[in-house]
């Protein structure tokens, strides 16, 4: 059984009992005019609900319990270029049919760099690291295992997934209390057709200067590109992306994957004929790269991180 009570540190952020802030206050370096939260409605079709989230003042985890939780956790990272979160077809609904095969999910609301915030490369960077830490903190309040938490990200969200799985130790905002003694590593991470690179030639350019900013030179790129922080504690890497994707080249996971190789670290990855970008989970069973979300539940479930 989920508990509902929250464990400090978490107790004070909690906004509502299933929307957690991250920080107490305001976040660091918020700029002197606060960010207005906005949220767009982007699809005029009733099957499927496109919420686009600008003006993240107050980043935040949304937290999506299963029926039968099995003690494994994903924290989501939508997608957006680092512009935008994409939150219903990489956030909501990737939550959902999580939650039917046990997982509890969070959420993640993160800044986004070009909107005033200082030290804007490292502002998602901080917000990942920070939640990835709250939850294990509170991981018995939430019902979940604080060795199998997982983290799936898309798009950009996928850089951003993938800066935490290589950057998780690396210190980028001043420690809150005692959960930031806490290891920020992922026991998985999940990248769904992913920006990776942020210096090769394959890079997705809005994504890049929307972090680091319109200026940026090759260090700051190369220290922003996972490809190059693979490293001996490197989670396991379940990998997805599509040969047909016309806004993020397949390079990108192939950059990652033979990083991973290079590393004697795990990974697997599934790359696809057809799927084109940012299909969350809406393709139809006709079109090859639907087939993803049941080879994530198997790859969890041979790397320990849900039960058999």
């Amino acid at each position: 059984m989920v508990a509902t009570t929250l464990a400090a540190p978490l107790k004070a952020y909690a906004a509502t009992p299933e929307t957690i802030d991250i920080w107490p206050g305001r976040a660091p370096g918020a700029p002197g005019k606060m960010p207005v939260r906005k949220i767009e409605q982007r699809s005029d079709d009733p099957a499927f609900n496109d919420r686009w989230i600008t003006g993240v003042d107050r980043p935040t985890l949304s937290v999506r319990r299963p029926a039968n939780p099995n003690g494994a956790a994903v924290m989501l990272i939508p997608g957006g270029g680092y512009g935008f979160l994409s939150w219903d077809n990489e956030g909501e609904e990737q939550a959902r049919w999580l939650n039917g095969r046990g997982v509890t999910c969070f959420i993640l609301t993160y800044r986004l760099p070009g909107e005033g915030w200082a030290n804007r490369a490292s502002v998602p960077l901080s917000d990942a690291q920070r939640a990835m830490r709250l939850i294990r903190a509170n991981a018995a309040a939430f019902g979940v295992d604080a060795s199998r938490i997982s983290v799936m990200g898309f798009s950009a969200g996928g850089h951003l997934a993938g800066s935490l799985a290589t950057r998780h130790a690396e210190p980028s905002y001043t420690p809150v209390d005692a959960a930031d003694r806490l290891s920020a590593r992922p026991d998985l991470v999940a990248l769904i057709y992913p920006v990776i690179s942020m210096v090769a030639p394959f890079t997705h350019v809005r994504s890049r200067d929307a972090l680091l900013g319109a200026g940026s030179i090759e260090e700051q790129q190369r220290i922003a590109s996972i490809e190059h922080g693979v490293g001996a504690d490197m989670p396991p890497a379940f990998l997805v992306h599509a040969s047909d994707d016309g806004l993020v080249p397949i390079t990108n996971s192939l950059a990652l994957y033979q990083a991973m190789l290079a590393a004697q670290r795990p990974v697997e990855l599934h790359a696809f004929d057809q799927g084109g970008h940012g299909f969350g989970v809406r393709l139809p069973k006709t079109v090859p790269a639907s087939a993803w979300p049941e080879l994530l539940i198997a790859y969890m479930r041979r790397t320990g991180m849900m039960e058999v």
